[in-house]
């Protein structure tokens, strides 16, 4: 696979052993908690909605990021 890709192997895998980023964590935890709180709306709330309910609970996000 890494010849296919011109791919070195040590960094391939550099990549596969080196764990999650804290933003990558983050947007995670996050993208969970919009999906939440979407599911307890109805699934009718759009991003302006969404982003004040996080935001009530205590989670500080924008509405940029809720609309992604």
């Amino acid at each position: 696979m890494c010849r296919v890709l011109a791919v070195h192997f040590s960094g391939f895998y550099a990549w596969v052993k080196e764990p999650l980023s804290a933003r990558a964590l983050e947007d995670a935890r996050q993208t969970e908690l919009v999906q939440q709180a979407w599911t307890e709306s109805g699934k009718v709330y759009g991003y302006r909605k969404l982003t004040d309910d996080l935001r009530d609970a205590g989670e500080t996000c924008s509405e940029n990021r809720v609309a992604r």
